[in-house]
């Protein structure tokens, strides 16, 4: 019956996420893909997307054993953003006037930098997504 007890209190919520910036090529990727292995029903986009994932945030989510399958840029237009629990911004100011922001994130931009700075920011990420469940 404690086993029972100790299950129950653990539960996890899972949630449907949506991840918006402005390229939808780096943080708000690997925020969807370390969101699905949490198991949250996740998306991302982008006001303005790249035309491909940043390599460095896929090298990142390979490392974590997390599955990169079906990432790519999407539009932030093109996502049914009513139907999720939670619309996150990863804080580089995107502008989403037609859109929800429940939270912003202000996460700083890893392009550009080393495999260390894209690592530090999907760590953070990883706690943030799972303070929410």
């Amino acid at each position: 019956m404690w086993h029972l007890f100790i299950c129950l209190c653990y539960q996890r919520v899972i949630m449907r996420l949506l991840f918006v910036c402005v390229g939808n090529s780096c943080r708000s990727q690997m925020a969807e893909g370390i969101a699905r292995s949490l198991g949250h029903d996740a998306a991302s986009a982008g006001t303005h997307p790249a035309d491909n994932v940043s390599p460095n945030a896929l090298k990142i989510l390979e490392s974590k054993g997390i599955s990169t399958e079906g990432l790519h840029p999407k539009l932030v237009d093109d996502i049914d953003w009513q139907s999720y629990d939670m619309v996150i911004s990863m804080g580089c100011g995107v502008s989403c006037p037609m859109i929800r922001i429940d939270q912003d994130w202000e996460l700083d931009d890893p392009v550009g930098q080393s495999l260390d700075v894209f690592e530090a920011c999907a760590e953070t990420i990883e706690a943030n997504i799972r303070k929410l469940s």
